[in-house]
């Protein structure tokens, strides 16, 4: 029961880690030419290095790309039938 307190919350950004993970490459100019060549949205940290949204990376890797999303009209109800 103690290890269900014991999780320590994620950052929310990716980890150098797991971002070599993801790329599979271990340098960072390797790493933004990856994430350019497949589509990934990122920024540069003052060290040069690539940073993604733990969000972001786990709708990409679910198949889901979040810039689809952005134009998703929000769903409106139909109140024409309400009297």
């Amino acid at each position: 029961m103690n290890n269900l307190f014991d999780n320590s919350i994620q950052s929310e950004t990716l980890t150098a880690e797991e971002l070599e993970t993801i790329s599979g490459c271990c340098r960072k100019v390797d790493q933004i030419k990856w994430l350019q060549q497949n589509g990934w949205t990122f920024i540069k940290n003052r060290a040069g290095a690539p940073i993604i949204g733990r969000l972001y990376a786990r709708l990409r890797l679910s198949g889901i790309n979040p810039a689809s999303l952005v134009n998703t009209p929000a769903w409106v109800p139909d109140l024409s039938k309400v009297r």
